[in-house]
């Protein structure tokens, strides 16, 4: 593992550091095996390391092995010191970075750095989580629309395509917000769902948060039926944004941050992969009191036993061509894809 002194506290002391590959490959291999090198195709601790190589013979299924075997970096051709770059970039920017920016930091193509992204978004995401709240705990609760705006549309396309409400033709993303509870900080849970309607928000709602929390959401009637279980209290945001304590400013706050994100930086997402770049400022907001270097040590080890090949990311079909970038079904309509 890094010497707590010379461990990098800026990404150009990373990119430095790192740009020794057998100083890269002791790092991830300290991260993956702090209690020794262990092979990933099993589990035993008797291995011989080719320095030349920089991989590892296994002594008991005679398999070779380096530390991106098992992880979402298996059978990259890109070199550790790009990786561990582009984690710590991905990870420290307030409001991410895109393929293209990726791409040219790292001399690498744009669908490389767009592949590259989508691996490490992988590694950010959160497994299972115990539930938020508890009792006397206060939980914010939910949900915005992503996609093209309507003044941004041509007037036959915008009567095509929005009929209804403002959630018609759009994605939902549905947020749980524990507020800030003695020392620990404000956490959220984020997914994408079908649509707003009562039988989908309240089955997330009775999953990831803990009965007897106190409970707000805004005057939407798909939250009404939740008293049996929760302190439920809305909020009308057409009087009003605050009452007290009843809001839901932050998760409000949330909902601003990921709009950065996705207008300011992604600028077009498919909606197929939209809950990659959720899970990616989910991430970032709930360790936002971290250091750069240990939010970019919370990925890099996050790195093993995940993996996504270009055509789970893609989703390719028997004969049909992969989808370039974000794809050809675009949220936001008005500009390119800038992924």
């Amino acid at each position: 593992m890094t010497n707590q002194d010379n461990r990098p506290k800026s990404f150009l002391e990373a990119v430095r550091y790192f740009a020794d590959l057998n100083v890269a490959t002791e790092f991830m291999a300290g991260l993956r095996w702090p209690e020794g090198v262990a092979c990933p195709h099993c589990r035993t601790q008797r291995a011989s390391y080719v320095k030349t190589r920089r991989i590892w013979n296994c002594l008991e299924c005679k398999k070779q092995f380096s530390v991106k075997t098992g992880s979402v970096m298996e059978d990259s051709p890109l070199t550790l010191d790009k990786w561990l770059a582009a984690i710590w970039l991905i990870a420290d920017c307030k409001n991410g970075i895109s393929s293209h920016e990726i791409a040219r930091h790292l001399n690498i193509s744009q669908k490389s750095g767009w592949f590259l992204l989508h691996r490490i978004r992988a590694a950010m995401k959160a497994g299972s989580f115990e539930k938020l709240g508890g009792e006397g705990d206060d939980v914010e609760v939910d949900e915005t629309a992503i996609g093209g705006k309507a003044k941004n549309m041509h007037r036959d396309r915008r009567k095509a395509k929005i009929q209804g409400t403002g959630m018609m033709n759009k994605t939902i993303v549905m947020g749980l917000l524990r507020r800030t509870q003695g020392d620990q900080k404000s956490k959220v849970a984020v997914k994408v769902v079908a649509n707003n309607r009562k039988r989908t928000v309240q089955r997330e709602v009775r999953t990831h948060v803990a009965e007897r929390s106190n409970l707000y959401t805004d005057a939407l009637l798909s939250y009404q039926g939740l008293d049996a279980e929760y302190l439920h209290r809305t909020i009308d945001h057409a009087v009003e944004y605050a009452v007290g304590s009843v809001h839901t400013n932050g998760i409000e706050n949330f909902w601003s941050l990921l709009d950065r994100a996705i207008d300011g930086t992604y600028v077009s997402v498919d909606p197929d992969h939209l809950e990659k770049y959720v899970d990616e400022e989910a991430f970032r907001f709930n360790e936002r009191e971290d250091t750069p270097y240990g939010r970019f040590v919370k990925v890099a080890q996050n790195v093993a036993g995940k993996r996504l090949t270009w055509d789970e990311l893609v989703a390719r079909e028997e004969g049909t061509k992969p989808r370039r970038g974000g794809g050809n079904r675009h949220l936001n309509a008005r500009m390119p894809v800038c992924e």
